[in-house]
């Protein structure tokens, strides 16, 4: 059996092979495993983000046929293509990629955005009556509902606005602090340029889409749009939501929101998501409608 000093030296070896850095060579590999703890400490320190690597460009099939095509394929598609097999079984870097990404994915559900990040980007902080990340996960009803009390904060915060811009932390906190510095400006400077002042936004923790419901509600706002966190794979766990109603309310039909999805700096990019997003707004406030209906008139 493989000591750990062995282990971590095969990992490694793995990881900056995929990262194009070289492979070490066989004479050097004694000297390797008998490296100090001090030494294999130090160089686990900058062992490479393996997430990091882009897969789209990693093609670990033995002589193919068509490299090109199969890269150009690869290219087209976010799907785990072309990674090969031992025997059996994944490659170790395949494996190994798969677990980080999982990981990933894990890390973006159960974390929390920030506090100091909330109150960078002037947010005002509310959240529903969830307790904790299990509860969010196991009662969805409940991350839809707020005290009486966070209710008057809502109320009173927001005021009578136009337009009503929340941020909730959704199943991915990862995708708000990675998007939304720049998604959010860019909505402002969108609308205000159609003469729309948006102002005195929230952060709901805890939140599911239809919280923006209660917003709408209890502000009589014209539009409500939601930035949320979405539900992370293994593609990315940075991909962030807006969801946009006109005049939301509790339990209306899904088909009464408009939905932009997969903003990431791998999917629509978040200033081009935001000047998006802010026409949208303006056509709902001249059309008076959202969702399906958006599209009858």
């Amino acid at each position: 059996m493989a000591t750990d000093t062995e282990l971590k030296t095969l990992i490694e070896k793995i990881v900056r092979e995929m990262a194009g850095e070289g492979t070490a060579s066989e004479e050097h590999a004694p000297q390797m495993q008998s490296e100090s703890s001090t030494t294999q400490t130090s160089r686990d320190e900058f062992l490479p983000d393996i997430s990091e690597i882009l897969i789209k460009k990693e093609l670990l099939v033995p002589e193919p046929a068509d490299e090109v095509g199969y890269l150009d394929m690869k290219d087209k598609t976010p799907a785990r293509l072309g990674v090969w097999r031992s025997g059996a079984r994944y490659m170790t870097s395949s494996s190994l990629r798969f677990k980080a990404d999982h990981a990933a994915a894990q890390d973006a559900v159960f974390s929390y955005v920030s506090e100091d990040f909330v109150k960078d980007n002037n947010l005002f902080p509310i959240a529903t009556v969830c307790q904790d990340k299990d509860e969010y996960v196991t009662r969805p009803d409940l991350g839809r509902q707020f005290t009486d009390e966070v209710k008057e904060k809502i109320k009173t915060h927001c005021g009578d606005p136009k337009v009503q811009i929340v941020v909730g932390d959704g199943l991915s906190s990862a995708s708000i602090e990675a998007n939304l510095e720049n998604t959010l400006p860019a909505i402002k400077q969108g609308l205000k340029l159609h003469g729309i002042e948006a102002t005195n936004d929230l952060f709901i923790k805890h939140c599911r889409v239809p919280a923006m419901d209660v917003v709408g509600e209890l502000t009589g706002a014209d539009v409500v749009c939601l930035l949320v966190g979405e539900r992370p794979g293994l593609v990315t766990a940075e991909s962030m939501s807006a969801y946009i109603a006109y005049k939301p309310t509790v339990d209306m039909p899904e088909a009464r929101r408009t939905v932009i999805s997969n903003i990431h700096e791998g999917g629509t990019p978040p200033v081009e998501a935001g000047a998006h997003i802010a026409e949208l707004i303006k056509k709902m406030i001249d059309k008076k409608a959202s969702g399906l209906d958006l599209n009858k008139v």
